[in-house]
């Protein structure tokens, strides 16, 4: 008698790009808690530990299948970026919405440890990804991408994380240690933003974009509004921390450099929607890539609200009003799909 075994079902695929939905969720969490809605604390703290439960099962996963992840492949590599941004924004959710249910103390513990750690491996992928770029990965002329930021935005997540955490640190150097630190983290990440950012406009424009690619357009999004949430947070803080005329004028400058940036942030939502709305007329097939709608929509929405409550402004209010609004619904939508996709890749070949 023979016995035939079924076949196995198959493995899903892992990689660092997995983290985009620890990234998505816990952004959708901070995003409502700066917000100050009624009534929305509550359901964004049972968002932000969803966050942090799914964090804690990636990282085990990563341990078990890290090898998994092609070593050589320039895409799936710019993806190691993304496990710390997601261990930063589970770090500050912490702050802001878990010390509700676990206290200040081991709220602040938690987001230390969080951010200690993503800081690090985010300063690690911001000069490891792009020195294999230039040394050892074969990357073809033209093939600039959305996902190229990714490994140098980790710092600027940082930068914004840090700016809650220099209140809760000693008078004196530490305090002006951890603001002129947060301040280099913005440098790497903008300046490395500047010179990934015409490259991709240049690639899109000579070679266009395939519908799998264009969800990572929206990337583009999570540097600048993240840019826009560190500077402005960091500038609240001068103050305190820097003697004049350092300290009140660092309100000022995140003031003058966040609104230009915001308008560059809204033509370039305007572009990607447009290029996904002609995307998905043609087929707009999912992949782990449509968490990249998530992120950069949240840092968006994290960025419009800092300038709205400097300057009280209806304009800003609006915007990141409607623009969450329109963050939970993308949410909702590739939360889904996501689940639906699991499901149909762990059932059994017939």
């Amino acid at each position: 008698m023979t016995i035939t075994l079924a076949p196995a079902p198959p493995r899903t695929a892992f990689g660092p790009n997995w983290f985009t939905s620890v990234m998505g969720t816990g952004i959708v969490a901070n995003a409502a808690a700066t917000l100050g809605v009624p009534g929305l604390r509550g359901a964004a703290t049972v968002v932000w530990a969803g966050a942090a439960v799914l964090l804690v099962v990636l990282c085990v996963t990563w341990a078990r299948r890290w090898r998994e992840v092609p070593a050589d492949d320039p895409v799936p590599a710019q993806f190691w970026g993304a496990p710390p941004i997601a261990l930063v924004t589970v770090g500050a959710g912490a702050l802001l919405l878990g010390k509700d249910w676990i206290g200040l103390g081991p709220a602040l513990a938690v987001d230390w440890a969080l951010w200690t750690a993503g800081t690090a491996l985010g300063l690690v992928t911001a000069v490891r990804i792009p020195y294999r770029m230039m040394t050892t990965l074969d990357v073809a002329p033209g093939s600039a991408f959305g996902g190229w930021l990714l490994p140098v935005v980790p710092p600027m997540v940082s930068a914004a994380g840090g700016a809650a955490l220099i209140g809760h640190l000693p008078d004196g150097q530490f305090r002006v240690g951890m603001l002129l630190a947060c301040a280099a983290m913005v440098g790497v990440s903008v300046l490395a933003t500047l010179v990934v950012l015409p490259q991709l406009w240049q690639r899109l424009v000579q070679h266009k974009i395939g519908a799998a690619g264009v969800p990572t357009t929206w990337i583009v999004l999570g540097a600048l509004g993240q840019s826009i949430a560190a500077v402005t947070l960091l500038g609240d803080e001068t103050a305190a921390v820097l003697p004049a005329p350092y300290g009140p004028a660092g309100a000022v400058v995140g003031l003058f450099y966040g609104v230009p940036v915001w308008g560059f942030a809204l033509l370039w939502l305007a572009l990607a929607a447009a290029l996904t709305l002609r995307a998905a007329r043609r087929g707009l097939p999912f992949s782990v890539a449509w968490w990249s709608f998530t992120f950069p929509l949240g840092a968006l929405v994290s960025g419009t609200n800092a300038l709205a409550t400097r300057v009280h402004s209806g304009l800003f209010t609006g915007t990141a009003t409607a623009l969450y609004a329109l963050l939970v619904a993308v949410w909702a939508t590739v939360v889904v799909r996501t689940v639906l996709a699991l499901r149909h890749s762990a059932e059994p070949v017939q």
